[in-house]
């Protein structure tokens, strides 16, 4: 039983010594960061503007968003609130030019993390290569640590990007 004790209270304290380490070394990162990813797809840019844009209909292309619900708010402003494997988020449209740039951002303030997305659609011979640059602060110091260097901190935008293309029919791997 004494063993039991020892071991047990071993474990306990190399996890807090563990979650002190990696909470001293978040705390030395950056709370901001910068990442930008793009794909190429054999398709106009409206084309692929339209299905970016169409936020209800995201759970049909992406696998990690199970419902999306969209409201147009007094000013004019696009808002959308994603369910799915990340919980809740809620977003705003804050810059629309269709079929050429559109920037959202991240409208909760209790996340631990917070930011916003530029999306370009930019003309290239005969396809489009889209962009989506993340400008992103993560206040939380345990998890800048593990967006960091665990998650990095293209994971969602590979993601996103990678299920597009799918749905496109394409295989593209974001760059």
């Amino acid at each position: 039983m004494k063993l039991i004790l020892i071991i047990t209270a071993s474990l306990i304290g190399l996890l807090l010594i563990t979650v002190a380490i990696i909470s001293l070394l978040g705390a030395r990162l950056p709370r901001e960061h910068v990442a930008s990813r793009s794909i190429q797809l054999h398709k106009p840019p409206d084309e692929i503007y339209a299905v970016v844009h169409d936020f209800a209909s995201m759970p049909k292309w992406r696998n990690d968003v199970e419902r999306v619900d969209v409201t147009i708010q007094s000013d004019g402003r696009i808002h959308f609130r994603e369910t799915g494997r990340h919980g809740v988020l809620n977003f705003e449209v804050v810059e629309d030019v269709p079929g050429e740039r559109m920037v959202t951002r991240i409208i909760d303030t209790d996340l631990g993390y917070s930011g916003k997305w530029t999306y370009v659609f930019a003309t290239e011979k005969e396809s489009t290569r889209l962009t989506i640059t993340e400008h992103g602060e993560v206040s939380n110091v345990l998890f800048r640590f593990l967006s960091k260097h665990i998650f990095g901190h293209t994971a969602t935008i590979d993601g996103y990007l990678s299920a597009l293309a799918r749905h496109f029919g394409e295989s593209s791997t974001p760059k």
